[in-house]
Parts: structure tokens; C-alpha cells; sequence
């Protein structure tokens, strides 16, 4: 049977049974795959889309039911090359884990920013109800207050309210406290704070934004093979190689002048 729909502004007829679930033929017959199925009970929300602007779970919604209905997925959010408020917020709060689910979760919550813009947590808690099995609920719910403000930010400056972005090149909940972007902290390099995202000495970075080895600091701040310790000045050697290599430098640190060994290579630096 031949349905009509008007999917993300442009008219699209489909060849398909009238019950087929609307999800199915995003997916399947139209190739807007960015729609997910999630549970097929309408209960986890990774299917939802906007009917006519409502928040509407597709899985179990029959295609004939939206005929003549504007739907929009997630692939048509995004305006003239620039990221819906919702998107630009996941980015920069760095909401997504996984990402399976987000696509619903963005579509449910630009839903409801479009009808509620400056929702408070209980009109959040009611209006998405979307599934994620990750856990992100605690970054999401931050994205959304952004969006609401409109303070999502699209690169440079400081982060606010104490949040950082990756494009800013600060971790969001990884580096521990004030280590973002525009604060009296130094930022980490690459976005990393050390090694298993914690922090160097003295929250500093070392070399590429790591923090000496396995992200522990050696003696003097400087880092030993698996965090051993400089002792007496003098590097210890573990397996042929060197340790309390200084943080930033692909130089040995040795004791009075004497050479350290590693794999062979003698190099010798007073200090």
C-alpha cells in the first residue's frame, strides 16, 4: 500500500503495510537509521522522533497513523548546517557514552524545550522518561538547563559553572575538581588528565598531558617505571629502561653527571 509522508520537510511515498511500525520504515524503508530500536514496547524512549512536534516513539506507532504529519528524526534537527541547541549542548557537556540512545533522548528533550524553554527539573523528570543504560542522566540533565539558557558554547573561552568541553581541551568529571578550562588550574593537553584520567602533581600535566606513569608522580615530580621513585638522585633502572624520566622532556634525569642506560643508548646530563 502506498503511504505519504512528509519526513524532515520533504514529501516521501512508502510502499509498505499500514501497520508496519513507523521505526521500520525510517530505518528500513527510508534509511534514516539514526532513529534506534531499543525495546519495542515504547518504554526506553532510543526510537522517539517529533510528530507534528510532539515527542512520539515509533516502534510501536503504525506508519498509516502519521500520514500526512510532519515528521522529524534526528537527521533532520540540525538548521542551514548548524547543530540544534539540544545537539550542541550534548556536545559540549560530552553527554553521550555509548550514543545509542541519545538520538531519542535529543529528540525528546528538543521536544520539550520547544513547548516548556526553561523547564525546571520536575517538567524534566515528567517529560523525558527516555532509557539510558549508561547512566548519563546527571550530564544530561546539565545539557538541558544549558540549552534552555542558551549558553551552549561552539569552542573557545572558558567553560562555565564549572564545565569544561573537549574542544576547550579540559575533562568533564574525569580530572577531579577545577581543573577546567579558564580556571587557575592548568588545562591538560589533549584533553587528558593523565594517564586513567587522573591528575599529575600538583595538578599539573606532564608530557602530552600525562601525568608521569600509570598517572602517578615520582620524587620531586618526577616519575618513575609504574610510578617507582628517583632514589638518591639517581634513576633506578627496571627492564632496561630508565625511570624518573622528567615530565615534558624524552631526556633522563641522572645524579652528578652520570649516564643512565636504556635499551642500549647512553645519554649523560649533569643534574
Amino acid at each position: 500500500m502506498a503511504i505519504t509522508l512528509n519526513v524532515n520537510g520533504q514529501t516521501r511515498t512508502v510502499d509498505v503495510e499500514p501497520d508496519t511500525p513507523l521505526l521500520w520504515v525510517l530505518r528500513d524503508t527510508l534509511g534514516l537509521t539514526g532513529t534506534k530500536f531499543g525495546c519495542g514496547i515504547a518504554a526506553c524512549g532510543a526510537c522517539t522522533v517529533h510528530v507534528d512536534g510532539r515527542a512520539v516513539r515509533t516502534c510501536t506507532v503504525p506508519v498509516s497513523a502519521v500520514e500526512g504529519m510532519a515528521v522529524t528524526t534526528i537527521e533532520g534537527l540540525a538548521a542551514d548546517g548548524r547543530l540544534h541547541a539540544v545537539q550542541q549542548a550534548w556536545v559540549d557537556h560530552q553527554v553521550p557514552q555509548c550514543g545509542y540512545c541519545q538520538s531519542g533522548m535529543i529528540m525528546a528533550v528538543s521536544a520539550l524545550l520547544a513547548q516548556r524553554p526553561d523547564p525546571s527539573d520536575a517538567h524534566i523528570d515528567a517529560a523525558v522518561t527516555n532509557i539510558c543504560r549508561c547512566g548519563t542522566f546527571v550530564r544530561v540533565r546539565r545539557a538541558i538547563h544549558a540549552a534552555a539558557r542558551g549558553d551552549a558554547f561552539t569552542g573557545g573561552g572558558a567553560a562555565a559553572d564549572g564545565e569544561s568541553v573537549a574542544s576547550r581541551g579540559a575533562v568533564v568529571d574525569d580530572a577531579g575538581a577545577n581543573r577546567d578550562a579558564g580556571t587557575d588550574r592548568n588545562p591538560v593537553a589533549n584533553g587528558r588528565a593523565g594517564a586513567n584520567g587522573r591528575a599529575g602533581t600538583n595538578g599539573r600535566a606532564g608530557t602530552n598531558g600525562r601525568a608521569g606513569t600509570n598517572g602517578r608522580a615520582g620524587t620531586n615530580g618526577r616519575a618513575g617505571t609504574n610510578g617507582r621513585a628517583v632514589t638518591n638522585g639517581r634513576v633506578v633502572a627496571t627492564g632496561g629502561d630508565a625511570t624518573g624520566r622528567d615530565a615534558g622532556t624524552n631526556r633522563y634525569t641522572v645524579a652528578d653527571g652520570g649516564a643512565a642506560a636504556a635499551g642500549g643508548k647512553t645519554e649523560a646530563r649533569h643534574g
